[in-house]
């Protein structure tokens, strides 16, 4: 099986089997979350914000427990990294279901936060890109983020399903026992452990410290927020968002023929949309990182959902627009996780990929607090999304732009003395 040691040699392998059904179950309860707005508000007559809140903490201890269960997975095992998330994950959901404050809910949005670090990209796709050969490591990863997106596809109208059936609370419970069974996958990963140090190896704390100083690194860092940004503020309000200023659906129209009535059925739709065009989209990204400059990719991504989101709010917002909103951000949504993790992976090595990617991702996570607070509070100040809309479509621009001085190459072929100085 072996390309190099530790390594499978073909591309489907049980190691990259398993931790796509880990996180397309992950990304499958996290991405339904935006559903949950208006039920909540409803029921206690909240804000906007607060549940808001929430799920933009979540967002932040998402991003604080990646470089966490990362470094964790690199000193105690992968298995049981991905384990103490699943039960972080759980935990969060059986008891955000009992919850009737604003506080309580913000509260236990930290725990779930930490559930989804623990499943998600940060563990998983370092596990991932070790097993994986040179040659297909690109691809694998991109795979594996694929997965999110299948579960994007299918989170957002079950648990539609689920709230026209059951009290939001039972919801909350269910999708606690999706994340226990896909724990049983756990059976399957069984990877290469991470290269011990020798004794012409540099421990993780002195590596870390050049890499922050590295403007590689930062630059990286900074362009990860206007994706965590657009993804968490899309999930967490397009739903809501849809659900009061999209047209109506026509009788006559193909949506309507489907089976899409509502705006609010729109909204989950739109939701499972966006993940099912950014399978290909994901897909297509870990395959051109393999044969072009993941820096110039990362830019062109960036430039496109610009152009994209400042074209959709500039047009009125009908179903026919949100349906091509939905395929054109789908088709980019996920494409910078496995071009972003690859380039850290090639700038840095695999040593310490689930810990340095884990603190680009943080970067991603603090856009994504932003992206989903910033919603819900301008959303209750002026009672419109309009403007926060306007940010992300700003910081997508930046972001386009200061990936190109990026060093795209191995950090073995650098000066480490010039950096560590």
């Amino acid at each position: 099986m072996n390309a190099s040691p530790g390594t499978y040699d073909r591309l489907i392998n049980p190691v990259l089997i398993a931790g796509c059904i880990i996180i397309l179950v992950s990304f499958a309860v996290r991405a339904s979350f935006g559903l949950f707005q208006l039920p909540i508000a409803l029921e206690f007559q909240w804000p906007r914000e607060s549940f808001s809140l929430a799920i933009a903490i979540q967002n932040l201890f998402w991003g604080i427990g990646q470089p966490i269960f990362g470094a964790f997975a690199e000193r105690y095992g992968d298995r049981k990294a991905i384990l103490g998330g699943g039960a972080f994950y759980v935990v969060g959901l059986v008891l955000s279901a009992f919850a009737i404050t604003p506080g309580q809910h913000q509260l236990l949005e930290m725990l779930v936060g930490f559930g989804i670090a623990g499943t998600g990209f940060g563990v998983i796709l370092a596990v991932v890109g070790r097993a994986a050969s040179d040659k297909h490591r690109s691809m694998a990863l991109g795979i594996a983020t694929a997965a999110g997106s299948a579960g994007q596809i299918v989170g957002p109208p079950v648990a539609n399903a689920l709230l026209s059936e059951m009290p939001w609370q039972s919801v909350f419970i269910v999708c606690a026992g999706f994340i226990m069974l896909s724990m049983m996958a756990l059976l399957l990963m069984r990877a290469p452990k991470p290269q011990k140090p020798t004794g012409d190896e540099e421990p993780m704390g002195v590596v870390i410290k050049r890499a922050v100083r590295d403007p590689s690194f930062l630059f990286i860092f900074i362009g990860f927020f206007s994706c965590g940004y657009q993804l968490a503020f899309i999930t967490a309000h397009f739903p809501a968002f849809i659900t009061e200023m999209c047209g109506p659906i026509a009788p006559n129209s193909l949506l309507y023929t489907l089976g899409v009535t509502s705006a609010s059925g729109l909204g989950a739709i739109s939701i499972a949309l966006i993940g099912l065009f950014n399978i290909g989209g994901t897909l297509c990204a870990g395959w051109l990182g393999n044969k072009y400059s993941r820096k110039y990719l990362l830019a062109s991504v960036y430039l496109l959902r610009t152009l994209v989101s400042a074209a959709f709010i500039m047009t009125p917002i009908t179903p026919e627009t949100v349906v091509l909103f939905s395929v054109a951000m789908g088709s980019l949504w996920l494409a910078t996780v496995p071009l972003t993790s690859g380039l850290v992976a090639h700038i840095y090595g695999l040593k310490y990929m689930g810990t340095l990617y884990g603190l680009v991702f943080f970067s991603h996570q603090l856009g994504g607090f932003l992206g989903v607070w910033l919603g819900g509070a301008m959303y209750d100040i002026y009672n419109d999304y309009t403007l926060v809309w306007w940010v992300g479509v700003g910081v997508g621009a930046i972001s386009a732009v200061i990936h190109l001085p990026v060093k795209e190459y191995p950090w073995s072929q650098r000066d480490k003395t010039a950096l560590a100085t």
